[in-house]
């Protein structure tokens, strides 16, 4: 039996404690606190499981239990998950913007005997919704800022009391912590895992330890990586992207998981650390090339005429690099000046030097941003796949990234396409399915095989190519099929443009919603003289929409068909927001939701006879209150379509 093998036969527990024995001293875990960087040993991980899990069960859960995690990235997060599982319990993360009537509906699902929160505002949640949970047992607390009125009701207990009452179990029973984690196998559920949930509430979806192990496995087979790598923890836990990493690759592996100091100090801690892999949703690749090119703009004249000579050799050099063709020594020349002269200064800037690979994931990135990146020094490669296999199903490889396509499967990764598009995937890293949902399962599951809901198909050259959702997949009134996704990753490769909704199903033509980037379209409003006061007012201004007709008229002048062409647009006033329900935890659009809010506006797109409506919009202050307001929309109509 291989080392790798071997590994599928633990769980994870088991696993940590394997970790232990081969390197106790080697850094696992580093957390930021007060501006220092704070070290666990995997003997110190370990330990803080065991206290953890011995505390839970002197509390009274046991095997089959669900503990729910409402926390930002902190290292506890991973003591009570892990001690879970070391009881033969099952973990549970909720996003930490979820609100309370959410948490409670999800709890209640869930049946979730304790949640660990990481400060008052998330116990707050839990309290305020505290009659309708009446199977939670335990909240327990990280930080006890806030927390001392609450300490005289034993609902609520704090971690490092916790922590005690496993220690002396530990004391009183030597051989207990081990007894547990040795009962684990790889086949038991550890975590139910929420979906994006596009379509409405998530599904828990069941996770074994082996799907984690395995999908560690095998996406290091693929990319290897070293016991010395560093890893920058700030996708949120709840998501199965992080916790393939903190679950799966760092077992796997032994790299060590970074915690920053907060979610607003994630992207300056992440320079400091410098990691060697690094994996986002689409919007944190996004954002920084929005850095990027605000960094540029803001500098001198000289560095600009460099940049922009420079990134389009960098274009050029991408397309050998990504195809693994032997470049041309004139452009090897080139490309290694401007790597030193502009491009490798920029990179240190943004933390990303010692970057050996980049991963994007959860929703749809544009191929132009992934030559972009490629043209910068960045090796950002796609991955595909859905929390039902774990995250990850398919990977491009160096040397054969294709912007158009999500890779090749992973070892171990079987792909067919159903006969209406639909790709099917199966694995050891597929989910035995969803908690409480039989039927839900066995649609999902049917004939073994996982159906992804996603239409695509294999090219040539092996790789997967996904179009869309089988339910987005748009047909107009001439029955001509087109991708709403393809379109709005075209739009969004503009620097100018935040969000984009296309619309078209059985329509005329092509139209649709955009919202500007605030702070590249700020940015060039200031620089122009265009004063604005508000997100609303700068929508408003006419110069913006002129902008935004010259980014709409050329993703049409590189449309390969002419259905695919926008006829009209509009720039809504607002900008979509995962809390106002328009877009999932992670970043992707809920298309039905959106169009039915603005149901006034899609059909104003489509009555061509209108330019202007006013209409009443919600503004919100900085200090949280809004009031409603009254607002014109513009609606522009694109020449040549």
């Amino acid at each position: 039996m291989n080392k790798n093998d071997q590994l599928l036969e633990y769980s994870i527990p088991q696993l940590l404690r394997w970790r232990v024995k081969t390197s106790p001293n080697r850094p696992a875990l580093r957390e930021k606190d007060f501006g220092i960087w704070n070290t666990y040993t995997w003997e110190d991980y370990y330990d803080h499981v065991r206290k953890t899990c011995l505390g839970l069960k002197t509390m009274g859960l046991g095997r089959g239990d669900t503990i729910a995690i409402i926390s930002d990235n902190i290292p506890e997060l991973l003591f009570v998950a892990i001690g879970g599982h070391a009881l033969g319990a099952i973990s549970a993360g909720i996003y930490q913007t979820s609100m309370p009537a959410e948490i409670s509906q999800i709890l209640n699902y869930l049946k979730v005997s304790a949640v660990f929160c990481d400060n008052q505002e998330q116990v707050d949640k839990v309290l305020d919704v505290r009659e309708e949970i009446p199977l939670v047992k335990k909240v327990i607390f990280e930080d006890p800022r806030g927390m001392r009125e609450y300490m005289s009701d034993d609902w609520f207990i704090g971690i490092r009391d916790l922590y005690k009452i496993g220690d002396k179990a530990h004391q009183k029973d030597s051989t207990l912590f081990e007894s547990l984690v040795d009962m684990g196998s790889p086949d038991d559920v550890c975590h139910l895992c929420l979906t994006s949930g596009t379509t409405g509430l998530p599904k828990g979806t069941m996770m074994t330890h082996k799907n984690y192990i395995n999908m560690g496995v095998k996406i290091t087979e693929v990319d290897p990586l070293e016991s010395t790598d560093e890893y920058v923890s700030f996708l949120p836990f709840a998501w199965i992207g992080e916790q393939m990493n903190s679950f799966g690759v760092a077992m796997a592996t032994g790299i060590t998981i970074n915690f920053p100091e907060s979610v607003e100090t994630a992207m300056s801690d992440l320079k400091e650390i410098g990691p060697h892999f690094m994996f986002g949703a689409p919007r944190i690749y996004e954002n920084i090339r929005s850095e990027i090119w605000l960094k540029i703009d803001q500098s001198y004249w000289l560095n600009k005429l460099l940049y922009n000579y420079f990134i389009h050799v960098g274009l050029e050099a991408a397309d050998y690099k990504m195809t693994g063709k032997s470049m041309p020594l004139w452009l090897k020349i080139k490309s290694w000046l401007g790597t030193q002269m502009v491009i490798r200064p920029l990179i240190n800037q943004i933390g990303l030097m010692r970057l050996r690979r980049a991963y994007t994931g959860g929703a749809a990135l544009g191929p132009e941003l992934f030559t972009f990146y490629q043209a910068i020094g960045v090796n950002l490669k796609q991955i595909y796949g859905q929390t039902e296999i774990t995250g990850i199903a398919y990977m491009h490889r160096d040397g054969d990234v294709r912007p158009e396509t999500v890779g090749k499967p992973l070892p171990g990764t079987e792909c067919k396409i159903a006969e209406d598009g639909e790709i099917l995937s199966k694995s050891a890293s597929v989910s035995p399915g969803y908690y409480d949902l039989p039927e839900k399962t066995e649609e999902a599951l049917k004939g073994g095989w996982l159906h992804s809901g996603d239409a695509g198909f294999i090219d040539e050259h092996g790789h997967l190519v996904v179009i869309d959702r089988l339910s987005d997949v748009m047909h107009n009134n001439e029955g001509d099929m087109f991708s709403p996704m393809f379109l709005e990753n075209a739009l969004k490769f503009s620097p100018y443009i935040k969000e984009a909704v296309i619309y078209g199903n059985k329509e005329d033509f092509v139209a649709c919603l955009i919202n500007v980037d605030p702070i590249v379209v700020g940015k060039w409003a200031e620089d122009r003289g265009i004063s604005y006061t508000t997100f609303m007012d700068l929508s408003s201004k006419p110069e913006v929409a002129q902008l935004m007709m010259e980014q709409v008229l050329d993703v049409n002048s590189r449309a390969e068909k002419e259905h695919f062409k926008i006829k009209r647009f509009a720039l809504l006033y607002k900008l979509l927001d995962v809390d106002d329900g328009e877009l999932t935890k992670t970043g992707k659009i809920r298309r039905k939701f959106v169009q039915e809010k603005y149901q006034n506006l899609y059909d104003w797109l489509y009555d061509e006879s209108i330019d202007k409506k006013e209409v009443e919009a919600s503004y919100e202050y900085q200090d949280g209150q809004s009031t409603s307001v009254k607002t014109s929309i513009a609606f522009y109509t694109v020449k040549g379509v």
